[in-house]
């Protein structure tokens, strides 16, 4: 049985289907034809746009309100690598990594022992010296008679006594007290970077071959091999400035001792570290020994004056090129300028880790930049 089939016309072919989507339930009114994607509105542009830049201001107040803890993994991450060659050397000893790595952690809190018994105990008994003074200087004072006669026409000791227990022992009870939140936070501070060296020291192998998986397999040969390289120059950096401050300490220490300065041993420990900040730390060390000098007497703190600027010459022109010709391969300039852009973006910090990094820049554009360019 067949079925009869009408033809179909052409303009019936032609005319386009209405959507089911376009009627109404009840009837057949259309909405009309649908419009543009709602992607390529201005409207969700802009909030895409405005949802971006929320974003990045967010992204940026996290940065900055974290960044003295961005600094402290840093510094840590920067100090591991330093120390590593070390436990590296160790090892070809024989002794295996944790061993090594024991060793070389113990060695530094005893740097930081050693360092703390020099410098506390004349800070104390300086301290001490003055209070148990303070009681005969009084006395004197009172006694003077051109004091005693004013005290008699103004009434100086009375005012000077409600100075004191009115507004002086406040503000010295509140500077204590602040004081001594400075120096919980200061040791608060050194122990969460020794705790975070020991794991970046410890892990050190591990971080860098998963960061090295990051980069496509045709490159990462190359990568890893610039890598070492990156990293055996900050080791060499590290080791090759502390170097130098070890034998600036002993020098200054050999020196005051000789001199016959007090506290030869903190003042010679404090020029060491002092001296580890590049360009003016060395300056800032010998100035300050220099004072605590002329406080004890005129001949040795002149002494001092001409010992510093002599030894700084033998510093500058004879230790330090000998010391770190082997480690970073970076020019005068560029160290001078990289010290000078660290130091004012992140104050010693970034003045210490402103030549490794700008050797590490240098390594790349000379790796990667340069032969690109000759070949384009």
């Amino acid at each position: 049985m067949s079925a009869d089939v009408e033809p179909v016309t052409e303009q019936e072919e032609q005319a386009p289907e209405q959507p089911k989507a376009q009627e109404k339930a009840g009837g057949s009114e259309s909405y009309g034809l649908p419009g543009k994607p709602l992607s390529r509105g201005p409207f969700l542009f802009g909030l895409v746009g405005g949802l971006g830049v929320l974003t990045a201001i967010a992204l940026a107040q996290m940065i900055v309100a974290s960044l003295s803890t961005i600094i402290l993994i840093v510094v840590a991450m920067f100090l591991a690598v330093g120390l590593n060659p070390a436990v590296e050397a160790l090892q070809r000893r024989g002794l295996a990594r944790r061993g090594a790595i024991s060793i070389v952690f113990a060695g530094v809190i005893v740097a930081f022992a050693l360092f703390g018994l020099a410098i506390v105990p004349p800070v104390s008994k300086q301290l001490t010296e003055f209070i148990d003074a303070v009681p005969g200087y009084i006395t004197e004072l009172s006694n003077h008679p051109t004091l005693r006669q004013l005290d008699q026409d103004y009434q100086i000791l009375p005012q000077l006594r409600t100075f004191v227990t009115g507004t002086l022992g406040p503000s010295l009870a509140t500077g204590i007290m602040g004081a001594g939140l400075v120096v919980l936070n200061g040791v608060f501070t050194t122990v969460t970077l020794l705790v975070l060296m020991l794991y970046f020291l410890g892990s050190l192998h591990t971080i860098k071959d998963y960061l090295l998986k990051l980069v496509p397999a045709s490159r990462r040969t190359r990568t890893r091999a610039i890598t070492e390289e990156i990293l055996t120059g900050i080791g060499g950096y590290v080791a090759g400035n502390v170097l130098i401050s070890v034998i600036a300490g002993v020098v200054t220490w050999i020196f005051l001792s000789i001199a016959g300065v007090q506290y030869a041993l903190a003042l010679a420990l404090v020029v060491a570290l002092t001296d580890l900040i590049p360009l003016v730390g060395a300056t800032i060390g010998a100035v300050l020994v220099t004072a605590v000098a002329l406080l004890d007497s005129w001949p040795a703190g002149i002494a001092c004056a001409i010992f510093f600027v002599a030894y700084q010459q033998v510093e500058n022109y004879l230790i330090y090129p000998r010391v770190m010709k082997h480690s970073v391969n970076v020019t005068p300039a560029v160290t001078v300028i990289a010290a000078l852009f660290g130091g004012a973006l992140l104050g010693i910090v970034g003045a210490l880790l402103a030549i490794p990094v700008a050797a590490a820049i240098s390594l790349i554009i000379r790796e990667l930049v340069l032969p690109h360019q000759d070949q384009a």
